[in-house]
Parts: C-alpha cells; structure tokens; sequence
C-alpha cells in the first residue's frame, strides 16, 4: 500500500519517492494521466512515406518495386507501435499549501491500487469538512 492514511495525516511511500503531509496541508491529491508521445515511430512513418512518394514519382523503379519494401517498413512500424500495452504513465500529484509540487512516476500495476487510495483520501477530506461547517 503506497498511500497511507491516517486520521490526521498522509504518508506516500513508493519505491524511493517518500513524503508526510497533515490533512490540512494537502491542497491537491490525485492521480494524473498523461499521454505517451510517439515521436520516433510518427518521425520513421513520415521518412518511409516520403521515401515511397520520391520512388513513385522520381525514380525509374520498374512498376511497383518500390511498394513491398515500403509496405514492410509500415508492418515493421505498427508491430512497434502497438508492441507498448502501456498506452498512458501515470503520476500521482501533490501539492500542499505552501506552492510545493510533487509528482511520483507509479507503474501501470498499481495504478488501481493508488486510485482507490486517493479516493479513500477524498472521502475522508469530504467528510472533514462537512464536519467543520456542520
């Protein structure tokens, strides 16, 4: 368990990233979601596709030469693409009341484990403050 809530304070500690904070010095917790980028894969698309443009149109390539490497270089792109499962990375986020930010990189596996704990955290934050102004 990464995330440990107590009655009057949080503990994270994951791998080597560890922090303490009082409920009342929490301004944000939540787990962030963020994109993986396909730079390298988009970049090997783009040259493969402009590499067939310049064969079909500037080349004296004997009719269609020049596709079935193209198409394999396409095959070899997608396998590579779609070989990651790990379609986002997830970051749990803090940030307390003094402008402090932390930002800890968790794996895909504990990602359900850390959401359901941050939402175990929102409750009880909930459930705080409708006791302070009740």
């Amino acid at each position: 368990m990464p995330l440990t809530i107590f009655s009057d304070k949080v503990r994270f500690c994951y791998k080597s990233k560890n922090w303490q904070y009082q409920f009342d010095e929490i301004k944000k917790l939540r787990l962030l979601k963020k994109k993986k980028k396909y730079f390298l894969e988009n970049t090997a698309f783009i040259a493969v596709t402009a590499a067939t443009y310049y064969c079909m149109f500037f080349s004296n390539l004997m009719d269609f030469y020049y596709i079935i490497p193209s198409i394999l270089c396409y095959a070899f792109i997608i396998a590579i693409r779609f070989s990651n499962k790990a379609e986002f990375v997830y970051f749990v986020f803090v940030k307390d009341i003094y402008q402090n930010e932390i930002r800890t990189k968790i794996a895909l596996k504990d990602r359900a484990i850390v959401s359901k704990q941050i939402d175990y955290y929102l409750d009880l934050q909930f459930e705080r403050s409708i006791q302070r102004t009740a």
